[in-house]
């Protein structure tokens, strides 16, 4: 698309909601070859939308919290390839740049006079915690849900380390070394292989616990986001919905109201011309 194109498509979402189909259709009437792909463009929710704002609005958060997120997946990667990586610190940053995120997110809202209901807030904190997205940043048109180890594909897992246990050289008996007659072979070098190997093979278990557990908590994770994400969006659609009933209710409300004050003026004109036709009948009558 031209460039002049795309910067009507960006000022498109950064419209208030409402506005957003009218605008889109109209935009498209002009595009010529581009109007299918400009009709196709879809109204975000109202979580999506905010976080649309955020990019357009506050750069600079919007930004921190996206590098944040790569370096996190980048600690991520290092740490299941076997590499030394500090998770600890990246996930700390990121839960800061989320948090400031989300309160210029919902300050935005304020000022724009939307309505956010936890649902809503919920949608925006899953939006915000699963960003970068593969839809251009500021041209959302759905609420994300965290992405889980799938973030990680194409990364090979680091073997687990294991120590390599050499059996014991050959002892030659005493009835072969006249200088060693009567001492026994030396099994500590043996024991403590052994020892070591059970070690190993007790921190791999746990090591495979651990990731099995982590797997089953972000399965978890994701589903409940997925599911707080398709509340949110059913809730903003009820809003809109009953958004529309109360404006169709209050134009129907100053339509009666408009009836009623010309029902009265048209009783008290009545009732004047009543009046002036009683008075010309008694005028008549007392002229008889």
């Amino acid at each position: 698309m031209a460039k002049a194109l795309e910067a009507e498509i960006d000022a498109l979402f950064q419209l208030p909601p409402a506005a957003f189909t009218a605008a889109r259709n109209a935009l498209a009437k002009g595009a010529g070859g581009q109007a299918a792909a400009i009709k196709a463009l879809t109204k975000p929710p109202i979580a999506a939308w905010a976080v649309n704002q955020l990019y357009w609005k506050d750069a600079e958060r919007y930004e921190a919290l996206v590098d944040a997120a790569h370096e996190m997946r980048k600690t991520h990667r290092a740490v299941i390839e076997g590499r030394k990586a500090d998770l600890r610190s990246a996930g700390r940053e990121h839960e800061l740049a989320l948090d400031a995120a989300l309160k210029s997110t919902m300050t935005l809202f304020k000022d724009a006079g939307q309505p956010a209901t936890d649902a809503t807030k919920h949608a925006v904190l899953n939006t915000l915690r699963a960003l970068p997205a593969d839809e251009p940043p500021g041209r959302l048109a759905k609420t994300l849900a965290p992405g889980g180890f799938e973030m990680l594909a194409g990364v090979t897992p680091a073997a687990p380390s294991r120590r390599r246990v050499e059996s014991p050289a050959p002892t030659k008996s005493p009835e072969s070394s006249p200088g060693l007659k009567g001492k026994r072979p030396d099994a500590r070098a043996e024991r403590e292989a052994e020892r070591e190997a059970a070690k190993e093979r007790e921190r791999r278990t746990a090591a495979e616990r651990a990731i099995r557990a982590a797997e089953q908590r972000v399965r978890q994770a994701e589903f409940e986001a997925a599911r707080a994400a398709r509340d949110a969006t059913k809730a903003d659609r009820r809003l809109e919905e009953t958004s529309r009933e109360l404006q169709a209710a209050q134009a129907a409300f100053e339509e009666a109201e408009k009836d009623a004050a010309t029902t009265s003026r048209s009783r008290v004109t009545a009732d004047r011309d009543l009046e002036k036709a009683r008075t010309s009948l008694e005028a008549a009558r007392q002229r008889s």
